[in-house]
């Protein structure tokens, strides 16, 4: 018997299609996949395999069409509206490449939006040891503008983790940073796997920050195409070039 406990996501025979008739588009097809707790997953594929429409599926923001989507062994398939957003606030945390912050508000009052969006008080305390974790205890009272591309993403990682999820997904969480900052910020959830046990699943276009995770999935044409584990970034971007050559 499979012990459901260990995987912080199941997916099975997850598909999404979006439109009816000739026009329909299947985003994901048939896809079955686990992510263990505690783990750290990139997920890669081609423009259009269906990456964002996986993560989105798997964190709630999104019905399948057909399938079943187990979050900490709470099956989402048949929740309700009310219900799906009350998971998702209290068990999964979001990152985009955006950022997505308030730029009217403090870094402090960002983090702490997810709590006060749920009817909840939070503590100084709390929201302070969420800046902490990111590195940020100093720049509380500081706005967007004043923050460099790094410190917003890692605000943003504050406001995901604040109410301390079981999931942490980021959808090219690094996209739009340079690349000493975007190591750094990748840096930081490989810590929070390693020395917190987060679960973190990740959707990604850079071999290298793919090879920060624990293990990498692929994806073609919305179905999974193998998965390769405690790669680097050289043998990730070779599987990466071969899934994305079209026949000639």
């Amino acid at each position: 018997m499979t012990d459901h406990t260990s995987h912080a996501i199941r997916l099975r025979s997850v598909s999404r299609r979006y439109g009816a008739g000739d026009s329909a588009v299947t985003a994901l097809d048939g896809v079955s996949l686990d992510f263990p707790r505690g783990t750290f997953t990139a997920v890669m594929g081609p423009s259009g395999s269906g990456k964002s429409t996986l993560l989105q599926c798997a964190a709630g923001l999104d019905r399948p069409t057909s399938g079943s989507v187990v979050v900490g062994g709470t099956e989402l398939t048949g929740l309700s509206e009310r219900r799906l957003t009350l998971l998702r606030r209290e068990r999964v945390g979001f990152v985009f490449q955006a950022f997505n912050l308030l730029p009217s508000l403090t870094a402090a009052q960002n983090v702490a939006l997810p709590l006060r969006l749920a009817g909840r008080r939070p503590s100084r305390s709390r929201v302070r040891e969420a800046l902490a974790r990111v590195g940020l205890a100093d720049r509380a009272g500081h706005r967007p503008t004043e923050l460099s591309g790094g410190q917003q993403q890692r605000v943003a990682l504050a406001r995901a983790l604040i109410t301390r999820p079981e999931v942490l997904f980021g959808d090219e969480p690094t996209g739009a940073l340079d690349t000493r900052t975007g190591r750094e910020v990748l840096a930081l959830l490989r810590s929070m796997v390693d020395g917190e046990g987060q679960t973190v699943v990740m959707v990604t276009h850079d071999p290298v920050a793919a090879s920060c995770a624990d293990r990498v999935v692929f994806l073609v044409d919305g179905r999974p195409a193998g998965e390769l584990t405690g790669a680097g970034a050289d043998a990730i971007a070779t599987r990466v070039t071969r899934l994305e050559a079209a026949p000639c």
